[in-house]
């Protein structure tokens, strides 16, 4: 018997195979100037350039954020409180000029612009009357009383500045500190000298009996009067400066010897 052979199948065409295609130096280029189109865009964008709340969202993402100055248990941090006496003021005119200049207005501008100073600075500062209720028990890093000496003419060695600390603060070594970074900077500052006379006045000054011990205080007369009236009445910023420089010499611990104790 003959036996019959299946047809053969036939073999699927091979599929011819892709070319790759190289690029053209046109379509390169076309995509480099693509690119630097968006990067231009990229470099002039600006937040404000939106609207609504996405704007401002992205204005808080891309501004840099201060970290708060926070206690450990998350509350914050107390300010540094100094206090600063305006002399007379609320009580009396203190030295009195013959062209109506009164030493109570000079030392309250003074202690004016010290306090805003101090403030602008994150200080807490008090701007105090001279027998203010608040002297009472007062508690702070420093206390700064300001004045100023006659307005007669005396000689002409009476120019210049006088400080003395509060000899009734329990550490003496830091009313020392005071006193020298006082008459350092503030010299410096206003080229003012010494004035070596130093009264009771001062130095038994009625408010370091009433501040607390612990609060470390002085007395600055920044000058006279009469010699000294140009630089006291039209440069007071540069006065009140000199007598910032010295308390911030004083918190920050800057190197200045300490007053010997007597």
């Amino acid at each position: 018997m003959e036996t019959t052979s299946p047809p053969p199948v036939p073999r699927p065409t091979p599929e011819p195979k892709a070319h790759r295609r190289s690029r053209s130096p046109h379509v390169l280029s076309h995509t480099l100037m693509v690119a630097l189109m968006v990067a231009t865009l990229f470099v002039a964008f600006t937040p404000g350039a939106l609207s609504g709340g996405l704007s401002e969202q992205l204005n808080l993402l891309l501004t840099p954020q201060m970290e708060q100055d926070l206690l450990p248990d998350g509350t914050p941090r107390p300010r540094v409180k100094i206090g600063i006496v305006a002399g007379h003021w609320g009580n009396d005119s203190g030295a009195v000029c013959e062209n109506g200049t009164t030493e109570v207005d000079v030392n309250l501008r003074i202690a004016t612009l010290a306090q805003q100073k101090l403030t602008a600075l994150g200080f807490e500062t008090d701007l105090l009357e001279e027998f203010d209720p608040r002297l009472k028990n007062y508690q702070a890093a420093a206390l700064v009383s300001i004045h100023n000496d006659s307005c007669v003419y005396i000689n002409d060695q009476a120019t210049g500045f006088k400080v003395a600390r509060a000899i009734s603060a329990r550490d003496q070594n830091l009313a020392g500190r005071l006193e020298a970074c006082l008459r350092d900077r503030y010299q410096r500052r206003t080229g003012l000298p010494w004035h070596n006379s130093v009264t009771n006045d001062m130095t038994l000054y009625h408010a370091f009996d009433e501040i607390n011990a612990d609060t470390t205080a002085a007395i600055i007369e920044t000058g006279f009067l009469n010699l000294d009236y140009r630089i006291l009445t039209e440069n007071t910023d540069q006065v009140a400066t000199g007598v910032v420089d010295g308390i911030l010499c004083f918190i920050n611990n800057e190197n200045i010897a300490p007053t010997a104790v007597p």
